[in-house]
């Protein structure tokens, strides 16, 4: 019997903490291989709604979403009502089905409930990221052809500085939360909504749910196509893939990111609460962890880098999922902080892809990612698409029916993400002879700065409007707290010197074209790069110049030349 099949009972074991049989679902079922057949075997939900529904009916009393640092709570009945009051609200405004609507909210009750009613509507939401800059939201607004806009009222002062807005977005139609500005307030078209709204159209799983925007190596974001049917298999693969109940689920990103918005859903499968965070704060993570006794969340190494402290595990965590975690110091991590951490591949094009089984202890500090969830398949293959023999290096392609749609606005782009219906990661995996798969680098020319992905070629353009700089190459650093950090090589125009462009000028035009953690922390001058016959700028070069590439740098942080 191999690991992938050893009988659910085990689990209990592996995750001690007095857990009983209550706290597994369908406790007579084996295996990490048949749990996940009988998920792709059962129906799943139509719509993001019909997941709340179906909690809501169940257990209408139960505590759905906590914002613990604002003190806001709302049961499954609570929130229902307000999904429906809202979907009538903003039907009442003139949304309708497929019309496209910006969302730039904080971390507070009114992004879920936005979010779920306009599914409810079968809008398309555009989630936009809250510290973006005013050239980047324009870009956002613009390239997804956005109809409509809510937004907090703290950000009406960056759209006033958005140089042009898509035709149909005019004033008449932005939603205001926490001040009118002259448009529509949210809380009135909350409070005036029909609890009981039905609407003319209902969505379908095939309907198109959000345009999410993530960063891609063409320059600026690309926006994913991301169907009802993405969020119900993705939230139901996390939800179901252990076998285990999570009752308390601890969502600490903005909702403007992925995570949080399955992590409701999962919530809402789990028939749990989702307990969520103003911002990020490592500081005070495990505090959030004891004091909301969180069954799972998504544990960033940074946390573990926070000073040790006595009561690190003394908390209620089950499972915790690690993303790109050091494999050296994934056994240190599970003990100081009494949990199963595992590893786990994903990401927005294709959501949950890869994940650990509970059972496979022995694969604590391998470094692999695991194997293939519910709904995927995936094949390692060279640059024309062939498998390559199992143990050598390839491409990640992955496969199934619920990944992306495609980049909106973006055939080209789209085209070449795909080989046939096999989407391309631009990741680089090897699998071993018992299928787990390993992540070994990037095809992408990309930087990965704590939790957020940037394209070199985004922060290339940026640099290069200055007219003091001809060209910018911009390469990632290894960094002991961030995974990596933002390097800029520049070479001034003709005619330009230092003293025209210093490194305080030029990081200071980043920070006015580019959200803060795309800002380059190391910049470097340079007269020419290294380059191939056909004159494009050679990276690996760069990088291989010094063994630390801090070196000859000026630190933006620290203020100094190292």
């Amino acid at each position: 019997m191999t690991n992938l099949d050893r009988p659910r009972a085990d689990i209990l074991n592996i995750i001690g903490k007095n857990l009983g049989p209550d706290d597994l679902i369908d406790a007579d079922r084996h295996g990490p291989h048949q749990r996940l057949r009988q998920i792709e075997s059962e129906p799943l939900p139509d719509t993001i709604y019909d997941v709340l529904a179906a909690a809501a009916a169940e257990i209408p009393d139960q505590l759905a979403l906590h914002f613990f640092e604002t003190g806001e709570q709302l049961t499954y009945n609570d929130l229902l009502d307000a999904v429906n009051r809202m979907a009538s609200g903003f039907f009442e405004f003139g949304v309708r089905k497929g019309n496209h609507v910006g969302v730039m909210l904080n971390n507070l009750p009114s992004f879920p409930i936005a979010w779920l009613a306009l599914g409810r509507l079968g809008a398309v939401v555009i989630p936009i990221n809250i510290r973006y800059t005013a050239p980047e939201i324009g870009y956002v607004l613009n390239d997804g052809d956005a109809e409509y806009l809510v937004l907090d009222a703290e950000y009406l002062p960056l759209l006033d500085e958005v140089d042009s807005m898509p035709e149909a977005l005019t004033r008449n139609r932005i939603v205001v939360q926490g001040g009118s500005g002259g448009a529509a307030a949210f809380e009135n078209l909350l409070k005036n909504g029909d609890p009981a709204f039905i609407p003319a159209e209902f969505a379908d799983p095939e309907d198109l749910m959000n345009i999410q925007y993530t960063s891609g190596t063409t320059g600026f974001p690309k926006g994913c196509m991301l169907r009802h049917r993405y969020w119900v298999g993705t939230a139901t693969v996390t939800a179901r893939r252990d076998g285990v109940r999570y009752r308390n689920i601890l969502a600490h990103q903005p909702y403007f990111y992925m995570d949080p918005q399955w992590m409701t859903l999962m919530a809402f499968l789990q028939r749990g609460t989702l307990f969520v965070a103003n911002r990020p704060s490592a500081s005070r993570f495990m505090d959030w962890v004891r004091t909301h006794r969180i069954h799972f969340c998504i544990f960033p190494e940074v946390v573990y880098r926070q000073p040790p402290d006595p009561r690190d595990g003394d908390n209620d965590l089950r499972r915790v999922a690690i993303y790109g975690v050091r494999k050296t110091v994934h056994e240190d991590l599970q003990q100081r902080f009494n949990v199963q951490a595992r590893e786990a591949f994903g990401m927005t094009e294709v959501g949950s892809t890869l994940f650990v089984p509970l059972e496979s202890t022995e694969m604590t500090g391998s470094g692999s990612c695991g194997i293939p969830v519910a709904f995927r398949e995936i094949r390692v293959v060279d640059d024309d698409g062939n498998d390559v023999p199992q143990g050598e290096i390839g491409e990640l392609i992955v496969r199934g029916p619920n990944i992306l749609l495609g980049y909106y606005n973006k055939p080209e782009a789209t085209a070449e993400s795909f080989f046939g219906d096999w989407f391309r990661t631009g990741d680089l995996f090897r699998q071993d002879e018992n299928g787990f798969l390993y992540i070994v680098g990037r095809k992408k020319d990309m930087i990965r700065r704590s939790s957020e992905n940037i394209a070199a070629r985004e922060v290339e353009a940026a640099l290069m409007l200055m007219p003091e700089i001809d060209e910018a190459g911009v390469v990632p650093v290894p960094d002991e707290m961030r995974g990596e950090e933002v390097k800029a090589y520049v070479v001034l125009a003709e005619g330009f010197g230092r003293d025209d462009a210093p490194p305080e000028k030029i990081i200071e035009h980043a920070c006015d074209h580019l959200a803060i953690f795309k800002v380059p922390r190391y910049l470097e001058y340079r007269t020419d790069f290294p380059r191939t016959p056909s004159l494009k700028l050679k990276k690996g070069e760069l990088i291989a110049e010094r063994e630390d590439l801090r070196t000859g740098s000026w630190d933006a942080v620290e203020e100094v030349w190292r």
